[in-house]
């Protein structure tokens, strides 16, 4: 399943969908073709939370590093993040297949395993183990209504 409000609105590079393709034995994942194009110059994997992978593209993991940074180094908990976030990170570029690499690091921290679930959530791809998603997505999909009202109060659909 795929979404198009990316292709509505050229420029946005807005990531949405699920898919689920599978790694092969060498650990490789052909990224979804609507992501090719936002991602194609280059990448940052690295841990993102809830036990997935995220991908993002060059301009937004730099737009992130640069908030992070800017995080006092005297607050511990700033600089347990920042280690916890670069030290499994791993820039990568896809291949003329649309396949990068997921390093054996970041898929033992996500526990994928063959099925994986990539989704789309906006500025970045994450990767999941396919299990794994089933379950938080079902667990999530329960409070959907309650979270928007809570966190969105002024969301109008």
């Amino acid at each position: 399943m795929a979404g198009a409000l990316g292709d509505q609105f050229p420029g946005t590079g807005l990531l949405l969908g699920t898919y689920t393709p599978r790694l092969d034995e060498k650990g490789r994942l052909i990224l979804p073709a609507k992501f090719r194009s936002r991602l194609a110059a280059g990448l940052v994997m690295t841990r993102g939370q809830e036990r997935c992978v995220f991908l993002l593209p060059m301009d937004e993991f730099s737009r992130i590093y640069e908030q992070v940074r800017q995080a006092p180094v005297t607050s511990r908990q700033a600089r347990d993040y920042l280690r916890v976030f670069l030290s499994g990170a791993s820039d990568e570029v896809p291949d003329k297949q649309g396949r990068v690499v997921i390093p054996a690091n970041l898929r033992e921290y996500a526990g994928l395993g063959r099925d994986v679930a990539v989704i789309g959530a906006g500025t970045r791809v994450e990767v999941w183990d396919a299990g794994a998603w089933e379950s938080y997505l079902s667990a999530q999909e329960a409070d959907y209504s309650d979270v928007a009202e809570q966190i969105f109060p002024d969301l109008q659909f």
